[in-house]
């Protein structure tokens, strides 16, 4: 059995995933446990609770890598724990994940975004730092976005409250005005704007639909201990 826990990073994951792929909400704290006991072989975690409730605990994914489930991780949550992990047999996914890896991208708040419910989709409400990276690099690229302009974008958005960060929200932060009229630079970044979280949640989809049932066979060279609970 394959899961993905997967919301607002890929809304229409569902259209995707096929049907050998098991989509659930974002996970949280016992949810990973939870799908290996129900027989999970393959994992993908892309997004999950944090703020209200307790996130996925490492230690659960450490438990499904020891009963030699494949688990990976990509986009939001996902590439966290895939950066936290990945030295325990996690597989991450993307560029989120591999800058996360790599330091480039440090804050947990840095692929946080404000939506609405799952009934409306998740609609997104505001724009995560990871995208705001991703768009800037493009345009940039592109010669489409003068480094200078690029650097106080990045700095502005940074800045951000991740509930409160839009593209208008990083346009006033840095006072342009100056330079280029905000409703171009508007319309520039909106148009250009690279969904990397939704890119790597896709490449995850794929990553966990090729994984066939002798792909993950492997060594485990560490021990898993179970957790002591005092009774006092």
């Amino acid at each position: 059995m394959k899961v993905v826990f997967v919301g607002p990073s890929l809304p229409d994951a569902e259209s995707f995933a096929g049907e050998e792929v098991f989509v659930c909400p974002p996970a949280v704290q016992g949810d990973v446990l939870a799908a290996v006991r129900r027989g999970a072989s393959v994992i993908g975690l892309i997004d999950g609770g944090f703020e209200y409730t307790a996130p996925v605990w490492h230690k659960e994914i450490l438990y499904a890598l020891s009963q030699n489930v494949a688990v990976l991780g990509a986009a939001s949550m996902g590439a966290l724990r895939a950066a936290e992990c990945q030295l325990f047999g996690m597989i991450g996914i993307g560029r989120i994940f591999n800058e996360y890896q790599t330091g480039v991208t440090v804050d947990d708040s840095d692929v946080a975004l404000l939506h609405g419910p799952i009934d409306y989709g998740y609609k997104s409400l505001t724009v995560p730092l990871v995208n705001v990276r991703a768009t800037l690099d493009k345009l940039e690229s592109e010669n489409k976005l003068a480094p200078a302009m690029r650097v106080r974008l990045e700095e502005s958005a940074s800045q951000i409250f991740f509930k409160e960060r839009t593209w208008q929200s990083i346009i006033a932060g840095c006072d342009t005005a100056s330079v280029v009229p905000p409703r171009k630079l508007l319309s520039l970044l909106v148009s250009n704007a690279v969904d990397q979280k939704r890119a790597d949640a896709l490449a995850l989809l794929e990553a966990v639909r090729a994984i066939t049932g002798s792909t993950f066979d492997r060594e485990i060279s560490w021990r898993m201990n179970e957790t002591y609970v005092s009774s006092k």
